[in-house]
């Protein structure tokens, strides 16, 4: 049975008005300091856009966020393709990722501010460490399952290595980097806005924590639907166009 394409954007609108629908109902029914209305919240995001201050908390987080995870990507990229085809570092190292995958990411930020102090460098380092794990496990396995015969296909026809990584690796690889990416990116944003919570004097994070000292509900709203907002939209606009890209190969 075929799907009328416009029909995951018709229902994808209904889930949003229901939401909209069920938060106007409720905040009828609660005492408005606790529940502020939808309006009162877009009224708050355009007062704290005005100030400019949603704007230079949102890049301080961004930023971060985007740093420990172009990071996390290479290192993590690397290692998991030499664990791959390394057998002995595979050995060696895969009680180390195990650790890296378990490992909460709270402890790993009161060690990093411990050591290196209430620090940028701090902040980037535990979130990269938390993140890479799953990186590495991803291109691992994926290096691991590589149609060889793509290989043979390229020593007889003598292909280069740029070629070979360009046409026969990259695009095997494709579908884990894009899981790395997109799993990566909805974890770093939470890590990223706890270590601001904790440790930093800016950031999303950091306003939250602010809001939350003086019972500020609807500004801890208004913050947090700006910031899920931008995440929807990279969401939306920059990674699945890049993942149905990357994989459109795989359908022809």
């Amino acid at each position: 049975m075929k799907i009328n394409s416009s029909l995951p954007s018709i229902f994808r609108t209904l889930s949003f008005l229901t939401i909209i629908a069920i938060w106007l109902i409720l905040s009828y029914f609660i005492e408005h300091r606790l529940f502020p209305s939808p309006y009162n919240v877009i009224k708050d995001i355009g007062y704290h856009l005005s100030e400019g201050e949603l704007i230079a908390d949102t890049i301080a987080t961004f930023t971060r966020a985007f740093i420990s995870f172009s990071i996390a990507m290479i290192l993590g990229s690397i290692i998991g393709y030499l664990l791959a085809k390394i057998k002995i570092l595979d050995y060696f190292f895969d009680s180390w990722v195990i650790i890296g995958l378990n490992i909460p990411a709270i402890v790993l930020v009161i060690l990093f501010y411990i050591w290196l102090g209430l620090t940028e460098t701090a902040l980037i380092a535990a979130v990269v460490l938390n993140k890479m794990p799953i990186v590495i496990v991803n291109i691992r396995e994926g290096t691991k399952s590589m149609e060889k015969n793509y290989f043979q296909i390229g020593k007889v026809y003598q292909l280069n290595n740029l070629i070979i990584w360009t046409k026969i690796i990259l695009p095997q690889l494709y579908p884990y980097l894009m899981t790395s990416a997109r799993t990566g990116l909805s974890l770093i944003w939470k890590i990223v806005l706890v270590f601001e919570l904790l440790g930093r004097g800016n950031g999303i994070g950091f306003q939250l924590q602010v809001f939350f000292s003086f019972f500020d509900i609807s500004g801890l709203l208004a913050y947090a639907i700006f910031f899920m907002s931008i995440i929807l939209i990279i969401e939306n606009f920059i990674m699945i166009p890049i993942e149905k890209k990357a994989t459109h190969w795989r359908k022809l």
